[in-house]
């Protein structure tokens, strides 16, 4: 008769320690994303707001209704206008963010937030090209590599036969 025992569990708490929900990293070190500096707030008393009513595609509801916002930084003459919703309050909020992020554009340059993340997605595009290419010339390589042995391969086998006719 065979005398059962109770299984016994892992110090990580899983029966089947292959399947551990622990994660196992490299050694490398892990670098830190940068921050980014905190948005721009802009104060009320120096926007203009309107409502206007929207154009383009979307039918006649989008025609009738004013949804469409229009501000108006009034110190630095800029105007922003969004009609991305139906919804007007959607459009306020998304009115506000373009703005702030205009002014920053132009108040700090390449140190504005958009900047910075348009840095960052050029160097990750850039990185992944560059690992693009270099897989594209590692498979030419073998390639290459296997027609040189092909060749080769010929040329030994037309060897013998000369070797066997001369014989």
């Amino acid at each position: 008769m065979f005398l059962l025992r109770p299984f016994q569990m892992t110090l990580t708490g899983n029966k089947f320690p292959r399947y551990s929900l622990t994660r196992h990293f490299t050694s490398q070190n892990v670098v830190a994303a940068a921050q980014l500096p905190p948005r721009l707030v802009i104060k009320e008393g120096d926007i203009e707001e309107a409502f206007l009513k929207g154009t383009g595609p979307g039918g006649q509801k989008i025609n009738k209704t004013a949804s469409a916002v229009q501000l108006k930084h009034v110190p630095t003459g800029m105007i922003i206008k969004s009609q991305a919703t139906r919804s007007r309050s959607q459009n306020r909020k998304i009115a506000r963010r373009l703005l702030a992020e205009k002014i920053e554009a132009v108040e700090k340059g390449p140190e504005s937030r958009t900047a910075l993340k348009a840095e960052v997605k050029r160097k990750k595009k850039a990185s992944k090209s560059k690992k693009a290419r270099r897989k594209h010339k590692a498979s030419q390589d073998a390639e290459s590599d296997d027609e040189n042995e092909d060749e080769e391969d010929s040329d030994e086998s037309v060897k013998e036969e000369v070797k066997e006719e001369r014989v």
